[in-house]
């Protein structure tokens, strides 16, 4: 433990600590409204375990609590979990050849199974691959350390903290994000992107199934990057 502290930091355990607490927030009210709701307390735990998503999780639950089949709950599932495909293939040499290492297939499983937005986040503002494979590992497991703690708590509590929207909880997890994100958009290319992006999605939102609009916001990157190549490309 120490040696971990040492290597990251204490900069950066705070941080990572912060957006642990963040999540173990969050994963209190997942947990809390799918037993309020009817579920049994396994199920939100098995969620946790084998999805660790909780825009999914919540959008699963949320579906069959109102009368959905579970296989269009799994769909809406797949679909709002598909934003990571293109994010995958954006940061796969980095995080899996830097973060994971040339590793078995089941480290490299366990890693790809630990990837997510924080994760990424935090990673990819390391430049030294012994600190990459550091913060990845380390980030990884704490969040999902705290995140199942805190369903399996969240659960036993039942509806004691059912509304998150009263608590403020539910807006915890994009304050975090909007928060990791910021220092990005110091590169121009980047913000118009972002921007690009935000533009596409509340356009799309009252037209489009949950997490198509998200989806459609990536062609943002799309965009920059083909207006950057044509203004790259020498006129002849």
């Amino acid at each position: 433990m120490r040696s971990i502290y040492r290597t990251l930091g204490p900069a950066l355990v705070r941080s990572v600590a912060l957006v642990c607490l963040a999540d173990a927030l969050v994963g209190l009210s997942f947990g809390a409204i799918a037993v309020s709701t009817g579920f049994p307390l396994w199920v939100p735990m098995v969620l946790s375990v084998v999805v660790f998503a909780g825009a999914a999780q919540f959008l699963f639950i949320g579906l069959i609590a109102a009368g959905g089949s579970p296989l269009a709950a799994v769909a809406a599932a797949l679909l709002v979990n598909a934003r990571h495909l293109p994010f995958g293939f954006a940061v796969g040499d980095a995080v899996v050849g830097d973060a994971v290492g040339r590793a078995g297939w089941l480290r490299r499983l366990v890693g790809s199974h630990l990837m997510t937005d924080e994760t990424v986040a935090f990673t990819l503002a390391e430049d030294d691959p012994r600190r990459r494979r550091a913060v990845y590992w380390a980030t990884g497991t704490a969040l999902f350390v705290c995140w199942n703690v805190s369903v399996v708590l969240g659960g036993l509590a039942g509806s004691a903290i059912s509304d998150t929207g009263a608590l403020g909880l539910d807006a915890a997890f994009p304050a975090v994000l909007l928060a990791l994100v910021l220092p990005s958009l110091n590169d121009p290319k980047t913000r118009w992107a972002a921007l690009i992006g935000l533009v596409v999605a509340l356009a799309t939102t009252p037209l489009l199934p949950a997490g198509a609009p998200v989806l459609l916001a990536l062609s943002g990157v799309m965009i920059v990057e083909v207006i950057g190549r044509w203004k790259r490309t020498p006129a002849w």
